[in-house]
């Protein structure tokens, strides 16, 4: 079975397939033997022990209805001398041949010493019945015949082919009883071959199958192993291994994707765009470790504040994330900011370089609007990162928000105004 198991899957459905085939030629082999095995036995049964018996009785036959009757009524002058010499010599040749045919059959030792003997005594009747044949050639009178005679020549054929007759027919009985036997044997001999290669064949087939479900539950395995892989992959592929927030790469499928549902639904659309204040001072003051602490401090205010299913949240790059949000409207959005605003300043991370706060702080530009058709992809990325610069000039650690996307008509919100 180790050679099953080597095999790959198409290779072990063609294996069964052959194997079934195999099996079924097999089986009509085995059966096309047996029957013609079968129908030689019919044949020496009936062919050769059934027609030799009818060869007999036509040839008894002939001497009684074509040879002594034709005598008969040539003694009572009702045949012309001519018919009888036509009918006496056309029996005559009639039972010649049907004896030749009988004598041409398969024949048993034992019986050919008799067939001899019934020969030799059909020889002297029809040397008897000759010479009658030759009175009728010369037109002389058939009442001569003595019909004694004749009864006796008739009455001994007779006997003699009626013993053989009977013997014929005991081998024909005895035939049949060995037929019976050789059938019967045939018969459970044909069953047993027929049960062992279906046996042998449901065996192997049922080896396949378990090793195609093996095959296929490895396949299942492996298949669920794979998805799990890709989608630890796709996950590496769309999140950002510092913050563990999703990357620019994700922003930018999910962006296109929320933007054109909220433009079907003409439902709000908010975005943010947030920057760390003195983000390079402060690297440069507390080195890199440390600005890494600081990039997840803001990735976990941000999970923190928004967690809703619709929110995104992203790691754009460097210091710089964006927030996607929907359903939301300008005060919620302008809500949201100053408290993520608040809860960044409130982890108390020194930043002693900051011209702002002895504190790290973040400034946000955030663009909030009702998505129409004629909404411009670009625009909201745009406005967003205006209202970041106009944060910034405005003196950072405060978040600048607009509703207009053609118009900067913004307000302005710090910690400590809000």
């Amino acid at each position: 079975m180790q050679f099953i198991e080597a095999l790959k899957l198409k290779s072990k459905l063609f294996f069964l397939f052959l194997l079934i085939t195999i099996g079924l030629v097999s089986v009509g082999i085995i059966g096309s033997l047996n029957i013609l095995s079968m129908k030689k036995n019919l044949d020496s049964l009936y062919f050769g022990s059934l027609i030799p018996v009818t060869e007999l009785n036509e040839i008894l036959q002939t001497y009684h209805g074509g040879l002594a009757s034709t005598i008969y009524q040539a003694r009572n002058q009702e045949l012309t001398p001519s018919n009888t010499a036509e009918q006496i010599e056309s029996s005559l040749l009639r039972v010649n041949k049907l004896w030749s045919r009988y004598e041409a059959h398969f024949k048993r030792d034992e019986e050919l010493q008799y067939v001899e003997y019934v020969a030799s005594e059909m020889l002297k009747i029809n040397s008897y019945f000759y010479k009658l044949l030759n009175l009728s050639k010369n037109d002389e009178n058939m009442k001569t015949v003595s019909l004694d005679n004749l009864q006796k020549h008739i009455t001994h054929l007779d006997l003699i082919i009626q013993k053989l007759i009977h013997y014929e027919v005991e081998v024909a009985q005895y035939e049949r009883k060995n037929f019976l036997v050789e059938y019967k044997a045939t018969l459970f001999k044909l069953s047993v071959i027929l049960g062992l290669i279906i046996l042998a064949v449901l065996l192997i087939s049922y080896q396949v199958f378990r090793s195609i479900q093996n095959d296929h539950t490895e396949l299942e395995v492996a298949a669920k192993k794979l998805k799990r892989v890709n989608k630890k992959l796709e996950n590496v592929s769309y999140t950002d291994s510092l913050t563990e927030l999703h990357n620019r790469r994700y922003f930018n499928m999910t962006y296109d994707k929320e933007l054109k549902r909220a433009k079907r639904t003409h439902s709000y659309m908010t975005f943010m765009m947030l920057d760390i204040d003195y983000f390079k001072q402060y690297n440069d003051t507390y080195g890199h470790i440390e600005g890494d602490f600081a990039l997840k401090s803001v990735a976990k205010v941000l999970k923190d504040t928004l967690k809703r299913p619709s929110d995104f949240v992203f790691r754009l790059g460097g210091e710089e994330f964006g927030v996607i949000l929907t359903q939301v409207d300008e005060l919620h959005s302008a809500k949201l900011a100053q408290d993520i605003c608040d809860a960044v300043k409130a982890r108390e991370i020194k930043h002693e370089s900051s011209q702002v706060s002895d504190y790290l702080t973040i400034s946000i530009g955030v663009i909030c609007c009702v998505a129409d058709d004629a909404l411009d992809s670009q625009v909201l990325i745009s406005r967003a990162d205006e209202m970041l610069y106009r944060a910034k000039e405005r003196g950072r650690d405060m978040y600048v928000i607009t509703t207009n996307v053609s118009e900067a008509r913004a307000q302005s919100y710090t910690d400590k105004t809000a």
